[in-house]
Formats: C-alpha cells, sequence, structure tokens
C-alpha cells in the first residue's frame, strides 16, 4: 500500500505510537506529518509505504484547531499535564463575549510567537523540553507564524473556559496562543483541550480511528483479503489516498515503453511542456510523478515498475 491515511489520534497516546500500530497493521514504512501532543486528539495523516515520499509536498499545511482555554490558572507546560505556577482571579469583564471577540480581532494576523518551553523544538542540538525538565534556562527565538482566523465557539462563565476554533500557518502552538489570550483578557490560562480537525486538505470528517483499523484487520485475519483491498472499498476511499489521487489535479503524461525504461532508469526525457509536476502512465496504467523544469522530464516518485 502506498499513499495517505487519516488518522483520529485519541488522547493519551503520542503520535509515534500511532505510527508503530500502523507499521504492524500494514507492514510498510509510516511516517507521518507533524506530531500531536499525547493529549491533543484529531488529525494525523499518515504516509504509507511509497506514499512516506510525499513528504516533500506537506510540509507547510495550515490548520485548524478546536480549543478550550482555561482561565485563572497558569501551567509550567501551557496545558492540562503541567504543574499549576500561578493563580489568578478571573474577572467578569475575562469572559464577556464582546470582549473576548476584540480581543480575537487583535491576534489575527501575521506577528511573531515564541514557541513554548516544553516543546520538541531544538536549540543548540538540545531539544527545549530537556532544559525546562533540568530547570535551565536558555533563550529561545521568535517564530513567524500567522493566524488566519479566530472563532468564538462557546464560553463556560461557572467553569471560566473560553473555547474556540484557530486557522493557522504551519509552526503555530496553540498553547502559547492560549495564554497569550488570557494575557490579552487581564488574567492567565493554558490550553485544557486540543482538537485538530483539519491539515491542509485533510479532514477529520474524512479520518479513522486507528483501534478501527485494528479491529477491522482482526475480522478479517482468516479471510482472503487483506487491509489494503479492504481500503479500496467506496466506504473508505475518502479515509486513504492513493499517490495517483494525491495528484489528481495534475497534468498526465503517456510514455512508450521505450522512454518508460529511460524514465525510470532516471534519464531526463526532453518534454516541451510547462514546469511542474506531472502524472506518469503507461499502458494506461500510473506509475507515478515526474517534474518538468527547463522542458526536461525526470522521475519523481514511483509507484510501479512496468
Amino acid at each position: 500500500m502506498d499513499g495517505i491515511i487519516i488518522i483520529n489520534k485519541p488522547k493519551c497516546c503520542t503520535s509515534h505510537d500511532i505510527v508503530r500500530k500502523a507499521k504492524k497493521i500494514f507492514n510498510e514504512k509510516v511516517g507521518h506529518t507533524g506530531t500531536l501532543d499525547p493529549n491533543a486528539t484529531g488529525v494525523l495523516p499518515l504516509l504509507i509505504g511509497k506514499g512516506t515520499e510525499l513528504s516533500k509536498y506537506l510540509i507547510n499545511h495550515d490548520k485548524t484547531y478546536e480549543a478550550i482555554l482555561q482561565l485563572g490558572e497558569k501551567r509550567d507546560t501551557a496545558d492540562s499535564e503541567g504543574k499549576v505556577i500561578e493563580i489568578c482571579e478571573v474577572q467578569d469583564m475575562s469572559l464577556n463575549q464582546s470582549n473576548v471577540e476584540n480581543v480575537f480581532k487583535q491576534l489575527i494576523g501575521k506577528q511573531q510567537q515564541i514557541p513554548p518551553m516544553y516543546s520538541a523544538i531544538k536549540v543548540n542540538g538540545k531539544k527545549l523540553y530537556e532544559y525546562a525538565r533540568n530547570g535551565e534556562n536558555v533563550t529561545v527565538e521568535p517564530r513567524n507564524i500567522e493566524i488566519f482566523n479566530l472563532e468564538l465557539m462557546q464560553i463556560n462563565i461557572e467553569n471560566k473556559t473560553i473555547e474556540f476554533r484557530v486557522d493557522c500557518s504551519k509552526g503555530t502552538y496553540i498553547r502559547t496562543l492560549c495564554e497569550e489570550i488570557a494575557k490579552r483578557l487581564g488574567t492567565v490560562g493554558y490550553m485544557k483541550e486540543l482538537n485538530r480537525t483539519r491539515v491542509g486538505d485533510f479532514y477529520i470528517e474524512s479520518s479513522i480511528k486507528i483501534e478501527d483499523l485494528e479491529n477491522k484487520l482482526h475480522e478479517i485475519k482468516n479471510q482472503k483479503v487483506d487491509i489494503n483491498q479492504l481500503l479500496n472499498e467506496n466506504k473508505y476511499k475518502k479515509v486513504f489516498i492513493t499517490i495517483e489521487d494525491f495528484f489528481n489535479n495534475k497534468k498526465s503524461i503517456k510514455l512508450d515503453e521505450k522512454r518508460l525504461k529511460l524514465f525510470l532508469n532516471g534519464v531526463q526525457l526532453t518534454y516541451n511542456s510547462k514546469d511542474g509536476i506531472y502524472k506518469i502512465y503507461a499502458n494506461e496504467e500510473f506509475v507515478g510523478s515526474g517534474t518538468i523544469k527547463n522542458n526536461l522530464l525526470k522521475r519523481d516518485i514511483i509507484v510501479k515498475n512496468i
């Protein structure tokens, strides 16, 4: 199996845990396009088999999250896993709808954000959370991010929580955003819940739980069918994206037997067309992708050697 499968990650497991389970299910190499914290849920696209070569096309995806901000407490990790390091009163104005929406408007746009200390970003070859756990101070450089939209979903006055949806660029830390929102509301806060509902064109509505895949694999264990065949069924079409599907909006190039052999051997072929990515076919079968630059076609991702 070669392509992308969209997993809905549950709480209390790491992205690596999901990758490990997927390797057992598919018996293929597996990668992912960006980690989710253990207590975060939602969209985790997994790259299966030769689909791992698609990673170069998936590095700058925008994302959508739904989060719950807890006001009145600050935690060292900026999420529910951390220790309480500050308690602050929450005034009525902090939970006023128009006030919250005004703060949201202020935060929309391009800006710089300092990543949280409890993150996997490396400084001088060492991860930030390693410095944090050892009580070491280190200078963390701000990163350029963009908030495209911030939408208020619900305010719970009794629990002092604010639920919101955010569309943002790659590299945005929602934990840091939660702390900034709380600060602008005149108090402190931390990220209580986080659910990623979109990564680029991959949506949670088209996802599947890894447990469901494991259960299906167990069901078909004694049947003459494997998990690859199962995912070809119509009801799984949105969950699994083949490499051919991934390049669905790209133009096609058909190669004859002679030119195909040269192409597969890495020879650049003269091809008068616009620069870009193309789907490659031979004998009506999808071979993989190729790229054209300066009228030269070269191999990119090869799915099948015909």
